[in-house]
């Protein structure tokens, strides 16, 4: 039988504060917390993916090896949106194109790395 995706799980030092970012960007809730806010997973995205958020001890450091790529309508709207959130553009005034995509590179407030994009086609 083969695997299925449960949960994407994002390492946290603050769950909450994180969880609250992602919330604010993704227009979800927390759907349940565990072990005194350890562990927090948020309502399912429209297309059924469930983000979580467990804490641990140490810094991030590095780039990820695994990143969202969100679709979006206007990249400067969005764009906007992340960084009065708390994230930030990691390579501002840089924007990617790729075939149909057109990207930029983002963190969320602890430095977790994902890419909002939008179809030019």
């Amino acid at each position: 039988m083969p695997a299925k995706v449960g949960y994407l799980m994002i390492d946290a030092a603050r769950p909450a504060a994180l969880a609250g970012f992602w919330c604010g960007l993704l227009a979800l809730s927390t759907a349940a917390e565990s072990d005194d806010g350890d562990y927090l997973v948020l309502s399912p995205t429209e297309d059924g993916l469930t983000l979580g958020f467990q804490r641990v001890a140490d810094a991030k450091l590095g780039k990820n090896r695994l990143h969202l790529d969100l679709m979006v309508d206007d990249l400067d709207e969005v764009t906007a949106e992340v960084e009065r959130l708390g994230g930030r553009w990691l390579e501002p005034g840089t924007t990617r194109d790729l075939d149909e995509f057109r990207w930029r590179c983002m963190a969320d407030p602890e430095g977790n790395e994902f890419d909002i994009a939008v179809l030019t086609s």
